[in-house]
């Protein structure tokens, strides 16, 4: 069976690394994106027709990619709905708590896998990060850096979340619990147990993501560098392969790789 995708923003930086990235499988075929009017003109060079209009875009399509805006995103959504998209993969990352609501009534309908990070290296660390949180006592200080080229509009990133996440559920606790204030000022004492973050927005940098736990004695760190986009297209791609046969519901990239 041939797979047949949709790609949102699909002359954006992103979007071309997608279609790239499906160019060469044999079960894969982009048949449509969406772009706004002044990408529009990009037609050509992609080998694609797009379109402002999601359903549009997606009016052929079993499955929908999104690396784009929160609002973009939801738009999108529901212009799917009379589409036959049976899945949608969202690597858009920023949403609000409504918005993340508005996400989970749609796979109600779909199924959606939605992930801050579809690198498998990325999604393998935060496992190993919610081991060493599981095991360090709260005696160890939980610090994540992340880096981004400095277009990122939101912060802290998804994948910084995601570990933060992940190094929550190992010391049993929402992160809206455990999350510290930014640094800045006359802080005073660091709170115990807390899980802190901290961001670098500069240059070119595709994402450079680290946990941090930390005794009086001794540093442990958790890294992961990203060189190049393509290994987050491939992990969209992989997960459109697996969501395309699932049935409605919110997925994360830990179901697509059985972590």
């Amino acid at each position: 069976m041939t797979i047949r995708l949709a790609i949102a923003g699909a002359a954006g930086r992103m979007g071309r690394t997608l279609i790239a990235a499906a160019k060469n499988q044999n079960d894969l075929t982009v048949v449509g994106g969406s772009e706004a009017p002044d990408g529009l003109a990009r037609s050509g060079e992609l080998g694609l027709t797009l379109s402002e209009d999601a359903g549009t875009a997606a009016s052929e399509a079993d499955v929908w990619i999104d690396f784009t805006s929160p609002l973009v995103t939801l738009s999108a959504l529901d212009a799917l709905t009379l589409t036959p998209v049976r899945a949608a993969i969202i690597g858009t990352t920023g949403f609000g708590a409504e918005e993340e609501e508005a996400i989970a009534k749609h796979a109600e309908r779909i199924a959606i896998v939605k992930a801050g990070n579809f690198s498998l290296g990325v999604n393998l660390m935060n496992a190993l990060i919610e081991q060493a949180a599981q095991r360090l006592g709260a005696d160890w200080d939980i610090e994540i850096h992340e880096a981004h080229h400095r277009h990122k509009a939101d912060a802290p990133s998804g994948t910084a979340l995601m570990m933060g996440d992940a190094a929550a559920s190992g010391r049993g606790s929402p992160l809206a619990d455990l999350r510290l204030p930014p640094a800045d000022g006359k802080t005073g004492p660091r709170k115990s147990g807390g899980i802190g973050f901290s961001v670098t927005r500069a240059g070119g940098i595709v994402g450079d993501h680290t946990a941090a736990f930390a005794s009086d004695a001794e540093v442990l760190s958790i890294s992961h560098r990203a060189l190049d986009r393509s290994i987050f297209a491939r992990g969209a791609l992989e997960a459109a392969r697996w969501a395309v046969e699932r049935p409605p519901g919110l997925y994360s990239m830990r179901d697509v790789l059985s972590l």
